[in-house]
């Protein structure tokens, strides 16, 4: 029976093999040459290929393709060959002249570089400069905002709301609550042009607005479900209705700790008379200018996205009644979000942010 054609056997001098057991010994050597001085080592114990496969964690076409090479030309054919194609025309230097000047200046006529201005003022293409942007993650057209908290006790309002997240109390229930104010009810002003086969869904730039409403909503911490109602306006009358929802649907025998933010409807006379009355009710503030510290706000963020942004909505009632799905939908399968940056961390990344910005000369 024909077994295919016999394998070259692989012989190893004792010069050779003290070298690739030097090789295996330093730190800093590539591991892919790692595994090849792996493979011709085995390979010289007469061990077969898929043997050596399973001994290195590949493949028997890498194990015989580099047997060949080192019986072929030895220590040299552990090294890549070079490969086919031009040589470079742009140097490290040329590289590194045209990141230094994207971040270090401006054009004489705009703000930020494009790659047109910046093909003129190096004599390169606008492709290699596209090239060397994505290599280096530069995108000069991009501009982010951000905003620092000013409250003199972000410190201890970090430390208190952080503090629910991580270390809930017991008996209790943990509540973030934040009003969407003002959502739109919007609809085109022409029907939409569905999705087709290369084509994406179409719609006019214009629309009619048929009115607005708020979303009060509580999400709860520890199992990801949310209590949310839609009024037409955004006052504390509101919101101690609300407070009143809350109340109904947690046993009496819980404690309710509410994250919420600054808005002076937090904290009118109405709502200080209401607290009063329900001792079990802890507010806990976070700091301002600091929303992102509130969980609710990341359950906003998936309603616009995947229920607001893109609906077209005839009339208030429409809206609310699409948003009241959403929530059930929530609560149908919820998922609570899961915080894991601790207090400290994010007081020393705000640290080193004010500190980058304080070095900045501006």
């Amino acid at each position: 029976m024909n077994k295919g054609r016999p394998r070259i056997e692989l012989l190893l001098s004792k010069q050779n093999q003290k070298e690739l057991e030097s090789m295996l010994r330093k730190r800093s050597l590539d591991q892919s040459i790692a595994l090849r001085a792996k493979i011709v080592l085995l390979c010289a114990q007469g061990l077969p290929d898929s043997r050596v496969a399973q001994e290195v964690g590949t493949t028997n076409f890498t194990v015989g393709k580099w047997r060949k090479r080192f019986i072929a030309y030895g220590l040299d054919g552990l090294s890549d060959a070079p490969r086919s194609g031009a040589p470079r025309s742009i140097t490290d230097t040329a590289v590194a002249d045209v990141v230094k000047l994207t971040l270090e200046s401006t054009p004489k006529n705009a703000t930020h570089w494009s790659t047109r201005a910046m093909a003129a003022r190096t004599g390169m293409s606008q492709s290699a400069i596209s090239r060397i942007w994505r290599a280096f993650g530069l995108k000069p057209h991009r501009v982010d905002t951000f905003k620092i908290s000013s409250d003199p006790f972000f410190i201890e309002k970090t430390h208190d709301v952080v503090g629910l997240y991580m270390s809930p109390p017991e008996k209790a229930v943990v509540y973030c609550v934040d009003e969407k104010s003002q959502i739109q009810a919007l609809d085109r002003t022409w029907p939409l042009l569905p999705m087709r086969p290369g084509q994406a869904e179409r719609r006019t730039h214009d629309y009619k607005r048929h009115g607005t409403t708020t979303l009060f909503a509580a999400l709860d911490t520890a199992t990801g479900k949310l209590l949310g109602r839609c009024y037409q306006r955004h006052r504390s009358v509101e919101f101690k209705k609300f407070l009143q929802a809350i109340d109904k649907n947690v046993p009496k025998s819980l404690g309710v700790h509410l994250i919420l933010d600054n808005y002076q409807t937090h904290k009118t006379k109405l709502i200080h008379e209401w607290l009063l009355k329900h001792p079990r009710f802890h507010l806990h503030f976070t700091p301002t200018s600091a929303s992102w510290l509130n969980l609710v706000e990341r359950w906003f963020a998936d309603l616009t996205n995947k229920q607001i942004k893109r609906g077209c909505h005839r009339s208030v009632q429409e809206l609310e009644a699409a948003i009241t799905s959403y929530i059930a939908q929530t609560n149908a399968n919820p998922k609570p979000f899961v915080w894991v940056k601790s207090a400290e961390r994010i007081i020393e990344s705000v640290g080193r942010f004010c500190s980058q910005i304080y070095d900045s000369g501006h």
